[in-house]
């Protein structure tokens, strides 16, 4: 069967159903592919079931790219402001955590319900378990797409299909190779927003830690984040540990601070005045929780009266604690990643309309772009903002 259609997006994720919604307002005739049985399945997911849908403070800054400025037209065209005028018109409730995130009060059901009631009222037609098997451009603007329900020729095609994260929820490298297919650079693809695993010696030191949180600064190069960092039974995770995996490369050091609002230093010779006989671990429990400073510190250590402690070694606690140095092993990799850096290069798309410089009528939204936010709502952000403005050309 062949259907003739104006826009054809790829991927009933978030960016592909803000696309769809937009080109269906325009009065296109649009059709949304996805292979998965459901839309939205990671909108559903993100943010621990509540979905983390956008944040009150959105810059070009919370983005990676190896094209920085790419990102800035579509998050100014398309604001944080525009999407909560609509979780407004839907009087769906939300709150705000730490750092501008905003979450649903109920369930991430509340923002995939408005996307495909949104959808409906366009004219939108969303086609499940749905797979593409061979995308062909045609003589003249438009394409042929084969697909397990039939064949579409749209005008515009648009890419939608997410990058490799969580493959259990149907990721797959399918947008990369459609945009080889055409002739794009990819620019190379990791795991982001990812937890740690470490070497074997520190995982078998810091095994015993798993389930503890502590509020730390954790630094690689010259980026840092302030937030919980959690020990878990395979290595290190929590916000901190996710938002400075996006810049750690293998074989790199990360640098903790397990105390970062004190001059341990001052602390540890204050109290050596007031409580002398004092021993460490007595101390430093008030400030950490005991079994962390067990693992960081040998026991005759933890034992030390506090008038037997020199400079030098009140100096080396202190680093120890608060320039700790870790080298990770490597990540969990996509498995448990929340996103994919890198992906189609920016520098082959219009940054206004996100349509291909190499194909005409072919555009890539969402996460399959080398786009990639911070933790805290930044990713469906660029979904968003991203699909809004191929919305408006398509």
């Amino acid at each position: 069967m062949l259907s003739k259609v104006d826009v054809l997006i790829v991927g009933a994720g978030a960016a592909g159903l803000f696309c769809a919604i937009e080109a269906g307002k325009r009065g296109r005739k649009v059709v949304v592919l996805d292979h998965a049985n459901k839309a939205g399945k990671k909108i559903l997911m993100s943010g621990g079931g509540r979905c983390n849908f956008t944040n009150y403070e959105v810059s070009a800054n919370n983005y990676l790219s190896h094209n920085p400025h790419f990102c800035k037209s579509a998050i100014s065209r398309y604001t944080q402001w525009d999407f909560l005028a609509l979780i407004d018109k839907y009087q769906i409730p939300f709150h705000e955590r730490d750092h501008g995130q905003l979450f649903c009060n109920e369930s991430a059901k509340d923002i995939l319900d408005m996307l495909l009631t949104e959808c409906e009222k366009a004219g939108v037609k969303v086609q499940l378990n749905c797979s593409v098997k061979a995308i062909q451009k045609r003589d003249t603007d438009s394409f042929s797409v084969e697909a397990s329900q039939g064949t579409f020729q749209p005008e515009s095609l648009v890419i939608a299909t997410g990058g490799l994260s969580i493959p259990k929820m149907g990721a797959t490298p399918f947008g990369y190779k459609v945009a080889e297919q055409f002739g794009h650079n990819i620019q190379a693809t990791r795991a982001g927003l990812v937890p740690f695993t470490l070497q074997p010696r520190d995982k078998e030191t810091f095994a015993e830690l798993s389930g503890i949180a502590v509020d730390a600064v954790v630094r690689c190069g010259s980026s840092e984040f302030r937030e919980n960092i959690l020990f878990t039974h395979r290595g290190l995770s929590g916000p901190a540990i996710l938002q400075i995996s996006s810049y750690w490369q293998p074989g790199e050091v990360i640098n903790i601070n397990l105390l970062p609002d004190l001059d341990l230093v001052a602390f540890i010779r204050e109290k050596q005045v007031a409580q002398p006989k004092s021993q460490l671990k007595t101390i430093l429990k008030e400030k950490l929780p005991k079994r962390l400073c067990a693992a960081r510190f040998k026991e005759e250590t933890l034992e030390r009266h506090l008038n037997q402690l020199s400079i030098k070694e009140i100096d080396k606690i202190a680093e120890d604690l608060q320039q700790w140095q870790i080298k990770p092993n490597s990540t969990e990799g996509y498995r448990t990643a929340e996103v994919t850096l890198g992906g189609v290069d920016c520098n082959e798309l219009s940054s206004k309309t996100m349509a291909s410089s190499k194909v005409p009528n072919l555009y890539f939204i969402g996460e399959v772009i080398d786009v990639t936010g911070w933790l805290g709502g930044y990713n469906f952000q660029w979904a968003w903002s991203s699909g809004w403005c191929a919305g408006q050309v398509v």
